[in-house]
């Protein structure tokens, strides 16, 4: 039996021993409500489907009987998390799910989940970096990290506004919009030209978002400042949304050879990481 130590108060209170055997119970693992646990494998089952699920369906992959499987379900229907189709009975994730996920990406700043992923981008490639989005057809820089080299690429932030056709922010965004959403930012920006080789046609322009949807990222070579390079990814969201795009910037001369393709890669896998916080890993397993 553990020793106590009596104060002046007449209370006992426990030595080293006891707060010792305290301190490895309060190791152990805290105890679960298997009910709670049942319903949230129901959830993962669901979500892991491409389809609607019968109830046996559901109660094979959960190793539960069918009764057990629906009364969970049922209560899991009728908070919303669950949905159940009127025609064939079966079930699907349910609109609450979707408010729950707004929900918390509204709880979180685009800069401030961002940030950490941008500077450890800067330290990678040591170029400049810009957080961007689009907000209606106003390209809008949210961020941005001045390069670490010597000689470093200048920037026009007055002029970035109307450049979502001629900037690596601008059109890693507009690749993966509706053409709808695109005719209309270029009915806005009239594809103004910045240097000689800004893409001045639609046809251009489509070709070139096409490459960016195969590449994975965007490239401005010289098309909004002359001698300037930038290598840019979209970011998205957990429905597969674009909701902003990061870039590297540097001067021409450093643009080629293994460090371009150094920035290609670290733009990529910064723009994944920042997707993935969102809930989307396709960007970040590409």
């Amino acid at each position: 039996m553990a020793e106590r130590v009596e104060h002046r108060d007449g209370k006992l209170e426990p030595m080293a021993a006891d707060i010792t055997v305290d301190a490895l119970r309060a190791t152990k693992s805290p105890r679960t409500v298997q009910s709670v646990e049942r319903a949230l494998e129901l959830l993962k089952i669901l979500g892991e489907s491409d389809r609607e699920m019968s109830l046996s369906e559901i109660a094979s992959k959960a190793s539960l009987r069918a009764p057990t499987c629906h009364h969970l379900l049922a209560t899991l229907a009728k908070h919303g998390f669950v949905g159940r189709s009127p025609r064939t009975r079966s079930y699907y994730l349910g609109s609450k799910i979707t408010e729950l996920s707004n929900q918390r990406l509204k709880q979180f700043s685009l800069v401030d989940i961002a940030m950490p992923h941008l500077r450890e981008l800067n330290e990678t490639t040591l170029e400049s970096v810009h957080l961007a989005t689009l907000q209606g057809h106003a390209l809008v820089t949210l961020a941005k990290l001045e390069s670490k080299f010597p000689i470093r690429a200048g920037s026009d932030e007055a002029n970035r506004t109307d450049a979502a056709h001629a900037t690596a922010t601008g059109k890693a965004i507009l690749a993966w919009l509706p053409e709808a959403e695109i005719a209309r930012v270029i009915a806005h920006t009239r594809l103004h030209r910045f240097t000689d080789k800004t893409i001045s046609t639609i046809s251009d322009l489509i070709e070139d978002l096409r490459l960016v949807r195969r590449n994975g990222y965007s490239v401005d070579d010289e098309e909004f400042q002359p001698g300037v390079v930038c290598i840019g990814a979209a970011i998205r969201d957990h429905t597969g949304a674009v909701i902003g795009s990061v870039s590297c910037s540097m001067p021409k001369m450093r643009a080629e050879g293994e460090h371009l393709e150094k920035v290609k890669a670290a733009v990529r896998a910064c723009a994944g990481m920042i997707s993935e916080r969102y809930g989307n890993r396709t960007e970040s397993t590409r």
